[in-house]
């Protein structure tokens, strides 16, 4: 009888009666963080960067300069780049760079680094995808016929087939890296080739993509399934021929032999081809066989752990084919924020184990396991480089709402992966999950609730356009201030001096001599750099002892401040 999560009838007896001794798994929440702290701790390591549009069209480029200029004047740090395999490689080991020239080259010109993510999903079928850019199509052709593990590929060899039967092809599935793994390789070295010339310094961290949406996870609720997305469960993703024989593979491997199965299980298997993923994955998740049984735990772990497997052979080849290029660039990678179906009354945690995030069989409670996502988290300790590895972590714009139909948790979420990373030693920065996030007063105090109480580092804003006007931009600006505890105070003269100096005081003391900026938007500039400070009044004096006696006020609004002559508006762009 072949194991699936419709259980064999041997094991009802034995389910039901753990079902009643067990208490019902319940998410713990994390303990409410404080509102905001009084003051924001200075770190020297933080970084603010935003997202660059998808893709931008020759008509966009204008616009798109502007925004990352507005950004840089204000505090940002670098711009991160989708570099989509589906655009560059336009056929086997065949390279088209001649968009990311172009990126490349307005961003480091108006002084931003360069956050590159090796894009190996594709574009479309996820929430805010506004392009279409497949994988490259000469893939599934090159591979089909090829054997691993037992299993020559067909056509949708390469692809993850659900539990509802259907096949993704957003990504590489995880059990076909066998064969792969060497054109993610390619793919980073003809990067390297390209750019760490000319680009060599310009990198400020090397992101690459584990998945849909450039995630490690599963295409658990994306598009190619029928109602799986939020705030459903999702839908495992483990049922094509290579899942399949990994699955069995690793049992027989677990337990020494189908004896060894049987007896863990409680079964009367006769044939390896009878171990397989649930065969009814809603009575798999309904009856609570993914935490309860072991046959559950051990689905759930080796699904888990397959996706950790391929995050590492990912990263080892990228980090192998880069070498010492861009040697200042840590490597990056991001887990989701699949903060829905958390506190569900009937599969509490579900989402996060379609999408393959967790465990469940530790203690899902434990803060000591990461809350389940220790392996995840984890990963980064386990990469086979010199570089620094950081996690990023999406949905810091979130709250808690554990109710019907998200029954989310998020907010915990946040606080319990960043706690988790600290306890590992895994530097970690965070995103906001939806463009919304950014444009309303409650999703900025999630966010700076994050970094007050949580070891987060650094923050990227999907996408720049959000950030680049209106609410969005005054504050990031603020939240840069707010943790790089320094400003630029950049003033225009309103006569021709040899030098102006900077007066403070009410909060800081003591006059700064400027230095002279440069011509700019019509008028000559002197600028200042005064750290370690939150709050403080200012005017100018010049060479010549004229004093602009205007009062301004400078309250941690941005990073860069601009004033003009007899002006008390402190600007946080350039007038």
């Amino acid at each position: 009888m072949a194991v699936g999560s419709s259980l064999p009838a041997l094991l009802t007896q034995a389910r039901v009666a753990l079902v009643a001794a067990l208490a019902v798994v319940a998410v713990v929440a994390a303990p409410a963080a404080p509102a905001r702290a009084a003051t924001a701790t200075n770190n020297p390591a933080f970084t603010a960067n935003v997202m660059a549009p998808l893709w931008v069209e020759s008509s966009q480029w204008s616009g798109f300069e502007a925004q990352i200029q507005t950004a840089k004047e204000y505090g940002v740090d670098g711009v991160s780049v989708d570099v989509w395999w589906g655009k560059v490689e336009t056929s086997d080991q065949v390279f088209d760079w001649s968009y990311y020239d172009t990126m490349f080259a307005k961003i480091k010109a108006r002084g931003l680094k360069i956050v590159p993510i090796l894009s190996f999903h594709q574009c479309g079928g996820n929430v805010g995808d506004t392009c279409n850019i497949p994988l490259p199509s000469w893939l599934w052709g090159k591979y089909q016929g090829k054997s691993l593990n037992g299993v020559t590929l067909d056509a949708n060899g390469l692809k993850y087939k659900s539990e509802q039967g259907n096949y993704s092809s957003e990504t590489l599935q995880v059990w076909a890296d066998g064969l792969v793994s060497g054109e993610y390789a390619a793919f980073a070295t003809a990067f390297k080739n390209r750019y760490s010339g000319t680009y060599g310094g310009d990198l400020s961290e090397v992101n690459v993509s584990l998945g849909p949406a450039g995630e490690l996870r599963y295409p658990s609720y994306n598009g190619h399934d029928s109602g799986a997305g939020y705030p459903t469960r999702g839908a495992l993703q483990s049922y094509s021929p290579l899942a399949v024989a990994s699955f069995r593979s690793a049992m027989v491997s677990k337990y020494g032999s189908l004896a060894g199965v049987n007896s863990a299980w409680g079964t009367s298997l006769t044939s390896t081809s009878q171990i397989n993923p649930p065969s009814d994955a809603g009575y798999f998740f309904s009856s609570g066989d993914y935490r309860n049984i072991k046959y559950g735990k051990d689905f759930v772990d080796w699904y888990n752990q397959s996706l950790v497997t391929h995050g590492k052979t990912v990263l080892d080849a990228v980090s192998s084919a880069l070498g010492s290029s861009f040697s200042n660039a840590p490597l990056g990678y991001k887990i989701p924020g699949v903060h829905w179906a958390m506190t569900h009354p009937t599969y509490p945690r579900a989402a996060e184990v379609a999408a393959g995030l967790v465990q469940t069989s530790v203690d899902m409670n434990a803060g000591g396991t990461g809350h389940g996502y220790t392996k995840v988290i984890g990963l980064a300790k386990t990469v086979a480089t010199s570089r620094q590895v950081i996690l990023h972590f999406t949905c810091l714009e979130m709250s808690n709402g554990y109710s019907a139909p998200a029954y989310s948790g998020a907010q915990d979420l946040v606080f319990w992966v960043a706690q988790h990373a600290a306890s590992l030693g895994v530097a970690i920065k965070g995103e906001n999950a939806l463009a919304g996030g950014v444009a309303s007063n409650s999703g900025w105090d999630n966010i700076v609730n994050a970094f007050d109480y949580a070891p987060y580092i650094g923050m990227t804003v999907l996408r720049v356009g959000d950030v680049a006007s209106g609410l969005g931009m005054s504050r990031y600006a603020s939240f840069i201030a707010r943790y790089r505890q320094q400003v630029t105070v950049h003033y225009a003269e309103p006569a021709s001096a040899a030098g102006y100096t900077l007066h403070p005081w009410n909060g800081l003391t003591g006059d700064r001599a400027m230095a002279y900026e440069g011509y700019l938007n019509g008028r000559h500039w002197w600028k200042v750099t005064v750290a370690g400070t939150p709050t403080f009044n200012f005017n100018f004096v010049s060479s010549a002892g004229a004093w602009d006696s205007t009062t301004r006020w400078y309250s941690a609004n941005s990073t860069q401040v601009y004033v003009l002559p007899t002006s008390s508006n402190v600007a946080i762009t350039r007038p």
